[in-house]
């Protein structure tokens, strides 16, 4: 039996698809970039996933280093995979698009630079995590660590504002309102909705899993004993 959180997943998994079919045959074609944009509707929720994983993270961290005796960090673990998941789509995604737009699949853009140093910090901390054994001084310096990949997020999101970069400037919020078309932008942002409930569904199935596969490893190990 499915239970809430997978029932979710695949729920959200089937509107993800839908949204997708919808971007490729209702919403018009684009004026300056004709059907290439239409990556924007995988790339931009893919974003925004990665950015809701370093949340949950900076939360996970907060709460751990809160109960330093605590050794548990499932909810962070599950977070950061995730998160580095996305990460990982967005850039692909990204250097997809920007070959046909900026002729080149990297720059050394602004955002570009900054959304790879996050995904290098998910993976860190999936090595610091490896790194460190149990208890709290992997507790400390993992939730340090995820504060810090949280921290990357809005100098990502501001980093076309900030410095002058190749990435084009922000379409959603912007004074004035946004730019697109508002079947573009609708179908937008319900994919961003779509998206974020599927990365939130995968944390937490994740974060089942690996607490099952802590309490067999304890089972296994008093079975030793």
């Amino acid at each position: 039996m499915f239970d809430k959180p997978r029932l979710s997943l695949v729920a959200t998994i089937i509107a993800m698809i839908v949204q997708w079919l919808l971007a490729w045959f209702w919403v018009p074609v684009d004026d300056a970039q004709g059907d290439v944009y239409r990556i924007i509707y995988l790339h931009v929720p893919a974003a925004f996933a990665a950015f809701t994983s370093a949340f949950v993270l900076a939360v996970a961290s907060i709460l751990a280093l809160r109960s330093p005796n605590s050794s548990k960090l499932d909810l962070s673990k599950a977070a950061t995979e995730v998160g580095l998941v996305f990460t990982i789509l967005t850039l692909a995604t990204g250097s997809i698009w920007g070959k046909p737009t900026w002729g080149t699949w990297w720059t050394w853009d602004a955002r570009l630079t900054t959304t790879f140093l996050l995904a290098l910090m998910y993976g860190g901390w999936l090595l610091l995590h490896n790194a460190i054994p149990e208890g709290p001084s992997r507790v400390r310096s993992c939730s340090i660590l995820g504060l810090m990949i949280a921290v990357d997020v809005p100098i990502i999101y501001k980093s076309v504002t900030w410095w002058r970069t190749l990435h084009q400037p922000q379409t959603i919020l912007r004074s004035g309102g946004s730019t697109m078309d508002g079947d573009m932008l609708a179908l937008l942002l319900s994919g961003i909705a779509i998206m974020v409930i599927v990365c939130l569904s995968m944390i937490f199935v994740r974060r089942q899993n690996i607490r099952l596969q802590e309490s067999l490893e304890e089972k296994s190990l008093r079975g030793v004993v």
